[in-house]
């Protein structure tokens, strides 16, 4: 089971060799592909093989190519991540309004149920409770907005009333950094399963390819919330993403099993499909941090 991020940070040769990926640069090193689940080609000068492209594809790797910011900016996405996916098209193009509204209702009420006990681990029982309060309001497909009222109240929480998100500072860049891994986990697990990230549950921007990413990833940003907050912060910096780029090995619950971050997503976006196509949403299963 792949289980390893390699992030290659320097200037090198990607090459594939006998089932493992070969990286020249000063020295000469070698990683089995199979104990890859994400890669990341943080430095815009790395060269890599078309051979390595197929065999990471082959491998349903994903890769994540960065700017020369080394900010994540692309991905490798196949053409034909799974043998049935133009009937799984299909089948997404077709579910029903009101399935996908409930099952966004549960998604919004799992994240601010996650936001909420992150409060209360920083001692914002205030918050917190106003919080609680929001999970009983939201309706199906969240029509009062319940969601963002919560975003705000849940960061000011955390980072102060000054704090604006989407602003241009290390603050942000590490959420955004953060964030930006896990959408990319989401992307390679909806390819997988055969759908199109393009066509989301609610996100609908005709400018996002990863609408569907974007709704099924959200439960899944207090993991990164908590990350940021055990850092530093001040500077955005090599160290920074370095650490980030651990968050998709940390260990939580889903399914009442211990599974790593990345195979959480995994379970938990068969289980979104499951609930959407049966009408279920009993069928979400949802990660906590204890058993």
């Amino acid at each position: 089971m792949s289980w390893r991020t390699v992030v290659i940070s320097s200037q090198a040769k990607l090459d594939f060799k006998m089932g493992y990926m070969v990286v020249r640069s000063d020295e000469t090193k070698r990683v089995f592909l199979d104990e890859i689940a994400v890669l990341i080609i943080e430095n815009p000068a790395v060269a890599i093989t078309g051979c390595l492209i197929e065999a990471l594809i082959e491998k349903k790797i994903k890769v994540i190519f960065c700017n020369s910011k080394r900010n994540p900016e692309a991905e490798l996405v196949p053409h034909h991540p799974c043998h049935d996916s133009s009937s799984k098209i299909k089948r997404q193009i077709a579910w029903e309004e009101g399935s996908k509204a409930k099952v966004w209702q549960e998604i919004v009420k799992d994240k601010i149920r996650k936001q909420t006990e992150f409060l209360l681990i920083r001692e914002k029982a205030k918050e917190a409770e106003l919080l609680v309060s929001y999970i009983t309001e939201v309706e199906p497909m969240d029509p009062t907005n319940r969601e963002g009222l919560a975003a705000k109240v849940y960061f000011r929480a955390l980072f102060g009333a000054g704090f604006i998100r989407g602003a241009d500072d290390p603050l942000n860049s590490a959420l955004n950094y953060g964030y930006s891994l896990i959408l990319s986990a989401f992307n390679r697990e909806i390819a997988s399963n055969g759908y199109l990230t393009q066509l989301g549950i609610c996100h609908d921007s005709m400018f996002n390819h990863f609408n569907l990413g974007s709704d099924l990833m959200e439960p899944f940003r207090i993991i990164v919330d908590r990350a940021v907050c055990a850092l530093n912060t001040d500077v955005f910096d090599i160290s920074t993403k370095h650490s980030l780029c651990t968050l998709l090995e940390q260990p939580i619950f889903v399914d009442s099993s211990k599974q790593t971050v990345l195979n959480a997503i995994k379970i938990y976006t068969k289980s979104v499909f499951d609930a959407i196509e049966s009408n279920d949403i009993s069928s979400i299963k949802f990660y906590s941090y204890t058993a």
